[in-house]
């Protein structure tokens, strides 16, 4: 819509309609001084002076594609076909609006739904919904989602340290405004799941975990599900391309991020929430589902066939009022999905558990390295516990983590998050993240350097 700028006459009747007689009476409030502050700009620059110094400006970033990376914690470099953004870039695609007359929105309708399809048979769930704005508050409202289906009668959600810290905030921030307790127990899903009492609607699980371990999610399910609680899971989706789905493991409401299908990481977003759940929840599911239909001449059509958004019902009666789908990161997650397939996908997973072991029998074997959390960081370490892992892994280091990844980082080696970001404490654990794009030589190299820096 073009841009029509109000003319003198239409300000004269705004001001008259407030009974104020000018503009500068409007802002009477505003200091006189503050009113036309000096901003102290630079010179005007013509569009090739401004072209150059931006290229210089974003010169200074240290790009995935030109270094040896090995950081994830929530955001992962995978590959990414060119026919991916090729086909989402089409103008049919970025004009579309949301598809409320179907008539006139069978491409768009049609692509959600052909996605709906695709990552419920990934997530291993009955239906997945339009996407929402990231992983972390899909999860928030997949926790929602069973707090609605427990009817109220029940207030207390289980949730296991190992889910992502910054998904626990979230969790946190969407739960202060419901009747709802959140308990955090440093124990794996199938132990968490076992403290499931009567007042407990859910249990909130990690697969994997944020370091990478792999828990029992089917004994957590059969524990959540003796107690009459829900099981949440916050998956990876392109584990669940190799190992059995969460929804197949026996988890009620499967939320996922889905930037690593198609989506790349741009600087942290945007990101494609996605949330699964089994047909019993699908009237208590937030956002939009897309359904197949015929027409009068028995064609094939697609509809949108549950809203419960606040856009379409009263407010109050709405699933969720913040939750919106993303458009377009759905779209790539559906052509990556479509143009990779089983095999594809299946492939994908196997590359990243393969070099992720490899990466992890490389450092270990350096002096003074480890791999797996120290003493007390295993969640119900009471004994040691098998360190099952898919594509990141804790390694303990000699020196300071944070030392380790300044110096590597301007050599052009990213080698992980250390684990003091978020543990204040673990200051020598540092988390790597092996993906398929990692080759042979990086992985050498990121052994190689972990072992000059910390000579």
């Amino acid at each position: 819509m073009p841009f029509l700028a109000a003319t003198e006459s239409d300000r004269e009747a705004m001001l008259a309609r407030i009974g104020v007689g000018s503009v500068g009476e409007l802002f009477s409030d505003v200091p006189e001084a503050a009113r036309y502050p000096e901003l102290g700009l630079p010179p005007p620059l013509s569009e090739l002076e401004v072209l150059r110094e931006v290229e210089a400006m974003a010169a200074r970033n240290l790009a995935a594609s030109r270094s040896a990376w090995f950081l994830g914690a929530g955001a992962y470099y995978h590959f990414i076909p060119a026919l991916v953004p090729a086909l989402a870039s089409r103008g049919e695609f970025l004009t579309a609006y949301t598809p409320y007359q179907p008539e006139v929105s069978q491409g768009t309708l049609q692509a959600i739904f052909e996605y709906q399809s695709m990552a419920a048979r990934l997530l291993g769930t009955d239906v997945v919904n339009a996407s929402h704005y990231d992983g972390a508050t899909a999860l928030a409202e997949g926790l929602l989602m069973a707090h609605a289906a427990a009817g109220g009668q029940r207030r207390r959600a289980v949730v296991c340290a190992g889910v992502h810290p910054e998904y626990k905030a979230v969790l946190s921030s969407y739960a202060a405004a419901f009747p709802i307790r959140l308990d955090e127990v440093d124990l794996p899903p199938e132990g968490a799941a076992a403290l499931a009492d009567p007042d407990t609607f859910c249990v909130v699980a990690p697969y994997p975990g944020f370091d990478g371990a792999i828990g029992d999610i089917a004994a957590a399910a059969r524990s959540a599900h003796a107690a009459g609680a829900l099981l949440l899971v916050q998956a990876d989706p392109i584990m669940c391309g190799l190992l059995k789905s969460p929804g197949e493991l026996g988890a009620d409401i499967v939320a996922a991020e889905g930037q690593s299908l198609g989506n790349p990481m741009s600087f942290g977003g945007p990101f494609l929430g996605m949330l699964g759940s089994t047909a019993a929840l699908v009237r208590k599911m937030p956002g939009r589902l897309v359904g197949q239909a015929g027409d009068s001449s028995g064609r094939r059509g697609f509809v949108l066939t549950l809203t419960a958004r606040e856009q379409h019902i009263r407010r109050e009666k709405a699933v969720s009022n913040i939750c919106s789908n993303q458009g377009l990161s759905m779209l790539q997650a559906c052509i990556y999905l479509a143009a990779m397939g089983e095999t594809g996908l299946r492939k994908v997973a196997e590359l990243c558990w393969n070099k992720a072991h490899f990466a992890a029998s490389l450092v270990a074997a350096v002096p003074g390295f480890a791999v797996g959390p120290g003493a007390g960081a295993v969640p119900g370490a009471s004994s040691p516990r098998p360190y099952r892992f898919f594509k990141e892994f804790v390694v303990r280091t000699p020196v300071p983590a944070e030392e380790l990844s300044a110096k590597l980082s301007r050599r052009g080696v990213v080698p992980g998050l250390p684990l003091s970001r978020y543990y204040p404490g673990r200051d020598h654990e540092l988390l790597v993240c092996v993906t398929e794009m990692c080759t042979r030589e990086q992985i050498e190299l990121l052994a190689r350097s972990l072992e000059e820096a910390s000579a």
